[in-house]
């Protein structure tokens, strides 16, 4: 098995023609890709190097979901996440500015005032994936989700856009109440609506479903990250492929079942199918 170097992951970051001046937030399973000189640090320090080539940013989420129930949901002298060791390794980099999001925070690298504004709203927002978030920036600035060897029940972007298109049963009606404390001390309380949803407990689960709806539109470019399978995902266009199939859902709900989302559901529409 090939031991994977930071210019060999670098090489096909290339290849991908992946954008090194744009807003990327990469999700990772480390043991998708395989063995890497240095390990999850040599990853991190490629993918760092790469996406802040030209001006660009690099999100890694790190998320403390996993913290419910605990005296703080989001302390920011700890760096454990919900979701392993890479995000553990991007949360204790001194390089980056982690957003002060109480469940769904993440890390972000590059220029470091760049990296501030990005993340300054994080405080103010009143729902897991605001449009007002960091993950509705990543349309509002037409940014990239970069999956490496996970599916897209892992886009968490994916529940920001259903939030921006107001789809129904998603919400909680009442808010949770989260408490933060800051790298000075201070303890803050939170707000946030939380997930929730009638027909399944965990609608990422049927993210799954809209990935045949994305490369219809080529929302996606393919690639590799070490072993990894990599999907290069357009925030945009993945915006408006989901806009175009709720649109065309009307009352039905296209994530209600198991069953693939009708292909006439991402037609333009004129009703023919056609490519976005």
């Amino acid at each position: 098995m090939q031991n994977y170097t930071k210019e060999d992951i670098i090489a096909q970051l290339k290849e991908m023609n992946a954008p090194t001046d744009s807003v990327v937030l990469v999700h990772t399973s480390l043991r998708s890709v395989g063995q890497i000189e240095g390990g999850a640090q040599t990853l991190l320090d490629a993918l760092i190097e790469y996406f802040t080539n030209d001006g660009g940013l690099l999100c890694v989420p790190t998320h403390t979901w996993h913290n419910f129930g605990k005296d703080f949901m989001l302390d920011m002298e700890k760096t454990d996440t919900a979701l392993g060791a890479f995000s553990d390794i991007a949360a204790s980099d001194t390089r980056g500015v982690r957003s002060e999001h109480p469940t769904h925070s993440m890390m972000v690298f590059g220029d470091r005032k760049k990296a501030e504004k990005f993340v300054k709203d994080e405080p103010y927002i009143t729902s897991y994936t605001s449009p007002d978030s960091c993950y509705g920036k990543l349309y509002k600035m037409g940014g990239y989700v970069m999956l490496v060897g996970v599916a897209h029940n892992r886009n968490t972007y994916l529940h920001a856009v259903e939030e921006m298109l107001k789809v129904p049963d998603r919400m909680k009606d009442t808010p949770t109440r989260f408490r933060i404390r800051k790298k000075s001390g201070e303890i803050v309380e939170r707000e946030l609506y939380t997930f929730k949803c009638s027909f399944i407990g965990d609608i990422s689960l049927r993210f799954v479903k809209y990935e045949t709806p994305f490369r219809y539109h080529r929302c996606i470019t393919d690639g590799f990250v070490g072993n990894a399978p990599t999907q290069l995902c357009d925030a945009v266009k993945m915006k408006e492929t989901m806009e175009l199939i709720f649109k065309n859902s009307k009352d039905f709900d296209p994530l209600d079942g198991e069953l693939p989302i009708e292909q006439k559901l991402y037609c333009t529409k004129s009703g023919k199918v056609e490519r976005a």
